[in-house]
């Protein structure tokens, strides 16, 4: 019986994210861009920036509340609280001022779920839309934590995208780079969350080259294998009808 209740009770967590699955990645994506444009704009009006800054923390506390619901529908509160860590610490620490930057993770989170659901079976798929994703809102991230400081190298968003491709990949040319605490914690981020899904694309090109060229080897051998047993069988063919020829009685 307590297991049926636990199922149904799960059951309830399942329709509740099917039912908010596509709200939820609308207000991620108008997160993104009412975050974005007043870096992408710093010479917006003060009207448009406080409707940004009203939205911007009206759809976080829509994200919190949607935490709060799988919370009390969750078989196992403790549970869901242990494997759903993260989530609650980026909901929770963005309430100071110097953290609002992960309320981007939010919103990537929220998206990174959906484009899971969406590209399942297409591995390959879902890590380039996770890659892009994660570029973009780094260097959206890094804009906005450096733009303040008189002293940055980074300036405008077309930098911030060279910075946060660089630092994705690991070459680090050192031509931009953050100077401000909170530029230094995205770029950690980014360096983190980056290893895994470039070595991932990486290694499928790598496996793609390797399956080719391995292909074209098999279908080389393959082809060279069937002339050599066409080149028996006309000599196979020759020798019996030459012993044909041999046992063959001449006529009187």
């Amino acid at each position: 019986m307590l297991a049926g209740m636990v199922h149904r009770e799960g059951e309830h967590v399942s329709g509740w994210e099917r039912r908010t699955a596509g709200l939820l990645t609308l207000l991620a994506v108008v997160f993104l861009a009412v975050y974005a444009a007043p870096i992408l704009s710093p010479d917006m009006s003060d009207p448009w920036r406080d409707i940004c800054l009203v939205a911007n923390v009206v759809i976080w506390v829509l994200f919190a509340g949607d935490f709060v619901v799988r919370l009390a529908l969750a078989p196992n509160r403790r549970g869901f609280l242990r494997t759903h860590l993260f989530d609650l610490v980026v909901l929770v620490l963005p309430v100071l001022r110097p953290l609002r930057v992960l309320r981007l993770v939010t919103a990537v989170l929220v998206l990174t779920r959906r484009t899971e659901i969406w590209a399942r079976g297409r591995l390959a798929l879902y890590v380039g839309a996770t890659t892009t994703l994660l570029v973009a809102v780094a260097g959206l991230a890094v804009l906005d934590a450096e733009r303040t400081n008189p002293d940055a190298n980074i300036t405008s968003y077309p930098e911030a995208l060279w910075w946060s491709v660089v630092t994705i990949t690991t070459v680090g040319y050192g031509d931009h780079y953050p100077l401000s605490v909170t530029g230094k914690l995205v770029a950690v981020s980014l360096m983190i969350g980056g290893i895994g899904l470039i070595g991932f694309v990486t290694g499928s090109l790598a496996s793609w080259i390797v399956e080719r060229i391995s292909a074209d080897s098999a279908k080389d051998a393959t082809k060279e294998d069937i002339r050599v047993v066409l080149s028996e069988l006309a000599e196979l063919r020759a020798e019996v009808a030459a012993l044909r020829e041999e046992r063959k009685v001449p006529l009187d």
